[in-house]
């Protein structure tokens, strides 16, 4: 594993068995405000270099490959776009925050294995800043498995000097809008893909709103996977986010769809505000993994449980 920082924003990650740009971390974008600018992974590409992310979809421009955002914070919107309100539905606000990178801490490479540290701070439209995270990112190729595995770790404090409730569109009222979180849009070939649980991979429907029904939205369990079929070269591969057992959410709610397009978040603000006292602090881990292939329940399971037992954050502290 290889990374590049070229001084203008972007982390490169490579694997160098087949010089495969795996995923280019964009810590500095320069979007409007409206989009709540925050760092996200776009490109997101599997070890044979299948694209398995969008960025900024005509339908949802705030939408960005892979990227922590939060709809509901406080009066505050770190997702972009319009705010749910309730009883007034969706309304632009001028409340679109953004998320800065302050610098990164050390990073460490061995092998096939990659650590990045990072400072960020929370910073409203107007100017007041009311979160200070630490994010680690970690990077781990298993090509024996076909995949590589992206873990995230943020963990935020409130500095805001007032308690702030984080929440989503469904604790302001609307129904299975509980997204927020560790958010992916998929591809747009990925649109009518196949999700898959614990229990089994769930049908698509069109739903009565014409937004699309899936079996698993707001589901609870440990992990989730969506897989999808690529355009040109033909093929599939999956998308497998597995929840940690020491989230405060644990299992978390699902937020998922595969019709109208394809996106999946583990959603731990779905159906309750968490609220966070001035200082009270808030971490939250998550794994990630990009696989070739379509893959059914028992092999997203096999993954679930290497990602449980191969800590790729822990396992990278102390590696020079």
């Amino acid at each position: 594993m290889r990374a590049a920082d070229d001084d203008a924003g972007t982390v490169r990650v490579i694997w160098e068995d087949t010089d495969t740009e795996l995923l280019r971390y964009v810590y500095a974008p320069g979007e409007e405000q409206v989009e709540s600018p925050r760092p996200f992974f776009h490109p997101v590409r599997t070890l044979r270099g299948e694209l398995a992310s969008l960025y900024r979809p005509h339908d949802h421009v705030w939408h960005k490959g892979i990227s922590w955002s939060l709809p509901n914070v406080g009066s505050g919107n770190f997702w972009g776009g319009p705010t749910y309100q309730r009883g007034r539905g969706y309304r632009q606000l001028p409340n679109n925050g953004r998320i800065r990178h302050l610098g990164f801490g050390r990073a460490t490479v061995r092998g096939a294995l990659l650590r990045l540290d990072e400072d960020l701070s929370w910073v409203t439209e107007q100017g007041e800043t009311w979160f200070r995270e630490r994010r680690r990112i970690g990077a781990v190729a298993w090509p024996r498995e076909g995949a590589w595995v992206l873990a995230f770790e943020t963990h935020m404090r409130n500095v805001s000097g007032a308690a702030i409730a984080i929440g989503s569109p469904t604790t302001e009222g609307r129904a299975n809008a509980g997204y927020g979180g560790l958010f992916w849009r998929g591809p747009r070939s990925f649109t009518g893909g196949r999700v898959v649980t614990p229990d089994g991979a769930g049908p698509d429907g069109e739903g009565p709103d014409g937004e699309g029904r899936d079996d698993y939205m707001g589901w609870s369990g440990p992990w989730m996977a969506f897989a999808g079929r690529h355009d040109e070269r033909g093929g599939a591969s999956t998308v497998l986010f597995r929840d940690s057992p020491a989230n405060f959410s644990y299992p978390s709610k699902w937020f998922v769809r595969s019709q109208p397009y394809a996106c999946l978040c583990p959603a731990p603000f779905f159906s309750q505000e968490h609220i966070m006292a001035d200082g009270d602090s808030l971490t939250l881990r998550y794994d990630v993994a990009i696989a070739d292939g379509d893959l059914a329940a028992p092999a997203c399971g096999v993954l679930a449980g290497l990602m449980g037992a191969g800590d790729v954050l822990s396992g990278a502290r102390g590696l020079s």
